[in-house]
């Protein structure tokens, strides 16, 4: 099932009441219905058109929100995708500079940008590596950063056929050790310093790279995880928008954890998270819950949306945890 859902801008500025109420200020505006398991939702800018993907197929599905008549969110068509089996789906991505085409994958060696309208692929990663891959995004209209499992990133010019920058692999130390990144806001269009591209191991381990070089990472932490997560496609990790230095990751358990990157080295020490988000463990106590995924607000600096494995949804705020010494 897919929802479209509004949360109005006035409940989140404290002027009408402080807290947020799920009858007043989340309001389900379309819906639909997918046959198959969607692991990937991504809205195509500027259009009224999404697009999802998951391990059940091979294929992209292109849906599209109804007009002010109705209230469905309808499919329309679907874009072939060499999808690797259940375990290696089709990741992908959209961009606002270009939203005629879609960034598409499961393995560095079948990454396409595709034409949505003629279902055309105007471009290959010229890549023969069958690494499966863990993300993909757009830097502008003609850049992209590729995450494979491994934890190597590839950073990819459409301009030129042949420019395509790898980084150093990142070792792991485990079998099975599997990897996801995140890449800051500030690159998709607009210049940044420091490190831009943060990294997530399934063992909790985090690298912070510059995009500007990332050959070897800026800095290395070894985060605090009671496990390792099994699930390693609903490992996620973000950086805040509009708060310097400062990222969160989920999918190891039923939290959300943020930590503040600022004095990390690029020697990995153990570091502790300035604030865990523990809502979803606690409505459901008991439960072994997963968070399924979590999104920055793109103009409240600290409020984010969360999601978990029983279908719950959460909108929250967060302040730092003060220290105790």
């Amino acid at each position: 099932m897919c929802l479209n859902s509004r949360i109005p801008p006035e409940s989140l500025n404290g002027q009408v009441k402080k807290g947020l109420c799920p009858e007043r200020d989340f309001k389900v505006e379309h819906g639909g219905f997918s046959d198959c398991p969607v692991y990937s939702l991504k809205h195509l800018p500027n259009t009224s058109l999404l697009l999802t993907s998951g391990p059940a197929e091979n294929s992209i599905q292109v849906w599209e929100t109804a007009a002010e008549d109705s209230d469905a969110i309808k499919p329309i068509s679907n874009i072939y995708a060499e999808s690797k089996g259940e375990n290696n789906w089709t990741k992908i991505a959209t961009t606002s500079t270009n939203s005629s085409c879609v960034l598409h994958g499961s393995a560095v060696n079948n990454i396409h940008i595709t034409e949505l309208e003629s279902k055309k692929s105007v471009y290959k990663l010229g890549e023969n590596s069958s690494d499966a891959i863990s993300n993909l995004n757009f830097l502008d209209c003609c850049t992209f950063l590729v995450c494979t499992v491994k934890g190597q990133l590839y950073l990819a010019d459409t301009r030129e056929a042949q420019s395509v920058m790898k980084s150093r692999a990142t070792p792991s130390t485990l079998s099975g050790e599997r990897w996801c990144m995140g890449v800051k806001h500030e690159l998709q269009g607009v210049s940044t310093t420091g490190p831009s591209v943060a990294s997530l191991s399934s063992e909790g381990r985090m690298t912070l790279t510059d995009v500007r070089n990332f050959s070897v990472p800026v800095k290395r932490a070894n985060c605090s995880i009671q496990e390792p997560g099994s699930n390693w496609d609903l490992m996620c990790i973000a950086w805040a928008p509009l708060l310097d230095d400062s990222l969160s990751i989920s999918g190891f358990n039923g939290t959300v954890q943020i930590y503040d990157s600022k004095a990390w080295h690029v020697s990995a020490a153990e570091v502790e998270p300035i604030f865990i988000h523990k809502g979803h463990a606690i409505t459901c106590p008991g439960e072994a819950l997963l968070v399924t995924a979590h999104v920055w607000h793109p103009c409240k600096p600290r409020t984010l949306l969360s999601s978990a494995s029983d279908g719950s949804l959460h909108v929250w705020d967060w302040k730092e945890i003060q220290s105790t010494d």
